[in-house]
C-alpha cells in the first residue's frame, strides 16, 4: 500500500507550532481514509474524505502520520475489501471510516476482529447500537439531529400536518424512524410518509401527492443529489410549503444545484455550518480549506476534521496503539472547531446541532437556532 508524508505546510491559527529539536519524539501513525467519492454519496464522501486528509496533512508536534484514501463508492462489499486491505499489514492506528451507513454496518465486524477504531460521520443510528468499542462517530446521530429537526418544524414553524419523505437506504430508514418517534412525541401525525430510491430523480409525482395531503410542511431526510432534486420541483411547482431536510442540504455542493430564489423558505439540520462563520478559528479553518480544495466546507468534512485531530492529539499525548487509542477517545472530551465532543459510552461523540435557513438572495445558510448538548453527556 503506498503511503503519502504528510506536507510540511500547517494551517495559520490552528496548527501546534514546532518547537525544535527539544521536542517530545515522534510517534509514527498510519490512518487510512476509506470514504466514497464516487456514486450517489459522492458529494458528501468528498468532504469526508478532504476533511480527514487536511487534518492528517497538520498533525501536532512531534507526531508523523502516514495514509492512503481508498475509494469504497456505495458497495458494502466494496468497503469491507478495502478495510480488510488497509488493515492485512497490521500497522494502521485508526481509521477514517465510510460515512454511509450500510457500509459502516458491514465494517464494524472487520474492525472488532482486527480491534482498530473506526472515526466517522455516519449518521446512522445503528451503528453505535451494536456494542463495538472500536467505533467512534464525529456527527451527531439521529437521535440528536432529528429531535432538532422535528422540535424546529413543530415548536417553531407550527408544523401540524407534516409530510415525510425519505430515502429508502439504511441512511434514510434511520432518520425516518427518529422523525416519526419525535413527531409522536409532539403529539403529530404525518399525513404524508414517502420513501424514495436513490434512483428516482421525477419528484413530480411525490410533490403531487404531498399537495393532495394536504402538508402544511415538508420533513426531508434525503442524500444530496435527491435532496437537490425535490427542492428544485418544490420551488417550480410553487408547492408553497416550508421545508425543513436533512443534513444533505447544508453542504455547499448541494446548495450550488440550486438557484438562491428555489431555496427559499429552505431550512436543514446539520452539526455545524462552516461556511456561515462563528468564530475566528472556524473561519481560519474555513478559508485553509477553500485554498486546499477551491471548494467550500461541510459539516461533513468538519466532523470529520475535528474527529481525526482527536485521534491525532490521543497519539500526542502517548496513545501508541489501536486500543490506546481507542482508551483515549473513549475517556476524554476534545474541544474541536464544531463543538465539544465526547463519547456517551457507545462511541457517540457529538451531543449538538444546529438548524440554518435560507432567505432566498443567498447560497450562504444563516444559523437561526442551536440545540447544544442535547444529550447531556458534556
Amino acid at each position: 500500500m503506498r503511503m503519502f508524508p504528510v506536507a510540511a505546510r500547517l494551517l495559520p491559527g490552528l496548527a501546534v507550532l514546532l518547537l525544535g529539536a527539544a521536542a517530545a519524539p515522534a510517534a509514527d501513525a498510519n490512518i487510512p481514509i476509506l470514504v466514497p467519492v464516487t456514486g450517489f454519496l459522492s458529494l458528501e464522501g468528498t468532504s469526508q474524505r478532504n476533511g480527514a486528509v487536511l487534518a492528517l496533512e497538520n498533525p501536532p508536534g512531534g507526531v508523523t502520520v502516514t495514509h492512503d484514501v481508498a475509494d469504497t463508492a456505495t458497495s458494502p462489499e466494496t468497503a469491507v475489501n478495502a478495510l480488510e486491505r488497509a488493515l492485512a499489514d497490521g500497522d494502521a492506528t485508526a481509521v477514517a471510516a465510510s460515512m454511509l451507513g450500510t457500509q459502516m454496518l458491514a465494517m464494524i465486524p472487520v474492525a472488532n476482529d482486527y480491534g482498530v477504531p473506526l472515526i466517522t460521520v455516519s449518521g446512522t443510528a445503528k451503528i453505535t447500537e451494536l456494542g463495538s468499542p472500536w467505533v467512534f462517530r464525529f456527527f451527531p446521530g439521529d437521535a440528536v439531529t432529528k429531535g432538532a429537526h422535528v422540535d424546529y418544524a413543530v415548536s417553531v414553524l407550527g408544523a401540524k400536518k407534516p409530510a415525510i419523505v425519505y430515502q429508502t437506504s439504511a441512511y434514510g430508514q434511520s432518520g425516518r424512524q427518529h422523525i416519526l418517534a419525535n413527531l409522536e412525541r409532539l403529539g403529530v401525525t404525518p399525513v404524508l410518509d414517502e420513501g424514495l430510491d436513490t434512483r428516482i430523480k421525477d419528484m413530480t409525482p411525490v410533490l403531487a401527492k404531498i399537495r393532495a395531503a394536504g402538508a402544511d410542511s415538508l420533513l426531508l431526510h434525503l442524500h444530496a443529489p435527491s435532496t437537490a432534486l425535490i427542492v428544485k420541483a418544490a420551488a417550480a411547482m410553487k408547492l408553497g410549503l416550508p421545508i425543513v431536510a436533512g443534513s444533505a442540504m447544508h453542504q455547499p455542493a448541494t446548495a450550488a444545484r440550486l438557484e438562491p430564489a428555489e431555496l427559499n423558505g429552505v431550512c436543514a439540520e446539520s452539526a455545524s455550518s462552516p461556511v456561515s462563520g462563528g468564530s475566528p478559528a472556524l473561519e481560519a479553518w474555513r478559508d485553509a480549506y477553500h485554498a486546499a480544495y477551491d471548494d467550500e466546507p461541510d459539516a461533513f468534512a468538519l466532523g470529520q476534521y475535528d474527529g481525526v485531530k482527536m485521534v491525532l492529539e490521543a497519539i500526542r499525548q502517548g496513545a501508541r496503539t489501536p486500543k490506546a487509542v481507542a482508551d483515549w477517545l473513549s475517556a476524554n472530551a476534545y474541544e474541536g472547531l464544531a463543538m465539544t465532543y465526547r463519547s456517551d459510552g457507545t462511541g457517540n461523540m457529538a451531543h449538538s446541532a444546529v438548524i440554518m435557513c435560507y432567505d432566498g438572495t443567498s447560497r450562504v445558510p444563516r444559523i437561526v437556532k442551536r440545540y447544544d448538548n442535547v444529550t447531556g453527556v458534556l
